[in-house]
């Protein structure tokens, strides 16, 4: 497939995260065709340019139309663009699959893991399309729509097995203001899109209790622990956490009010219940679902997940959120695991590998691992750069 910015793209989903990046894919050129579920909000978009129930403030570009028609947003797109809820995915692309191109590209704009099944997103567009892995993408990374209609610069990971398909997706997003890097490491991109939901939800919880920066930061660092555990005992690269889809989108989620999962959070905190929470809150909240099936994944491969368990006792089992960490603080004190999990070919860590934290025998060329030293450049650093000349891969190499 060319690397140039496809013509003709889908979205199928006019919340804030499908409008916000038909946006971006508007100002890289594309001829964009947004669908959206209720007749009246299409018509508004198309009479008035903007998306006047989740994002009034931003005018879209001309070449942004919409439709409620799941035909026509489909024919002719070469990228087709998914960005509902994780837990509708499925039965909605049962419904859309035979409106879909063939060959088009199949790109997830969502962040959850499927409740019963265990299955990223990605999984649940190939299983239900049928789609090749070299045909499904991901976009993941610290995009907060508010921002992105803003037209803020703003980085992100276009995730994909075939590299020439990442190429693609990420010429067809590219613009003077957004930065998008391509990465293989599709399950670890995912994780880090679905736990990071979770952790902010945790993060949202103490805050809303007013516990300071102190407890953000330790939530912060070891929901990060969590998910590198989750996404090591799954095949993921390591390293990808602490990239834009890892750290980045983790950093932003539980740091900003724009957050749905951490303002649902901070509900919680404050003594409002799940109902009240969801009363409160107009657009899907990922984590909120998604915690129980990320609690299922880790306990199914033996990884300790103890902030998540936790958000699933106060969410689901209405635990008080006080007696919840009293509990979380009052475990079995541990060693800081350097990087949890098995260690990639090639690379080296400075520091213990494994450790108590994580239990498992980490491997390292056939032999137990042990205390190493190497310089490595981390990913996160590889994005310190300008925003308009070509973007690059994510290479996960010593220096």
């Amino acid at each position: 497939m060319s690397r140039r910015g496809p013509r003709r793209v889908a979205v199928y989903g006019a919340g804030s995260w499908g409008t916000a990046f038909s946006l971006v894919l508007a100002d890289a050129g594309c001829e964009v065709m947004l669908w959206g579920r209720r007749p009246a909000l299409v018509d508004a978009i198309n009479e008035t340019g903007s998306n006047p129930d989740y994002l009034p403030q931003a005018q879209l570009p001309a070449n942004v139309r919409a439709t409620s028609d799941p035909a026509e947003a489909g024919r002719g797109a070469e990228i087709t663009v998914l960005a509902v809820s994780a837990q509708s995915a499925r039965p909605l692309l049962r419904r859309w699959k035979e409106f879909l191109e063939p060959g088009t590209v199949l790109v997830s704009l969502m962040k959850g893991v499927e409740l019963g099944t265990g299955k990223l997103m990605s999984e649940v567009i190939a299983d239900v399309t049928g789609a090749g892995a070299g045909r499904v993408a991901v976009v993941s990374g610290p995009n907060l729509a508010g921002e992105i209609v803003a037209r803020r610069p703003a980085a992100s990971v276009v995730a994909c097995a075939d590299e020439d398909t990442a190429a693609t997706v990420q010429a067809a997003c590219h613009t003077s203001w957004f930065r998008p890097y391509t990465n293989t490491d599709v399950i670890g991109c995912e994780l880090g899109g679905a736990v990071k939901n979770v952790i902010a939800l945790a993060v949202g919880v103490s805050d809303g209790m007013e516990l300071g920066d102190n407890t953000k930061a330790a939530l912060l660092t070891r929901g990060l622990a969590e998910a590198t555990r989750l996404g090591a005992a799954m095949g993921a690269d390591p390293l990808t956490f602490a990239g834009l889809a890892g750290m980045g989108d983790l950093v932003a989620t539980c740091s900003s009010t724009l957050s749905r999962n951490h303002t649902f959070g901070a509900y919680l905190g404050r003594g409002l219940s799940l109902d009240e929470a969801r009363a409160r809150t107009t657009q899907t909240a990922e984590g909120v679902a998604s915690c129980r099936a990320i609690s299922a994944l880790g306990q199914g491969h033996g990884v300790d997940m103890p902030i998540t368990a936790t958000v699933v006792d106060i969410v689901h089992h209405g635990r008080d959120p006080r007696d919840a960490l009293t509990t979380l603080m009052s475990r079995a004190p541990g060693a800081e695991a350097a990087m949890p999990g098995p260690v990639p070919s090639g690379i080296v860590y400075s520091g213990t590998i494994g450790g108590s934290g994580s239990r498992a025998a980490c491997q390292a060329g056939g032999r137990a691992a042990t205390p190493v030293r190497a310089a490595i450049t981390p990913p996160a650093m590889a994005h310190v750069v300008s925003m308009s000349p070509r973007p690059a891969t994510v290479n996960h190499r010593p220096s």
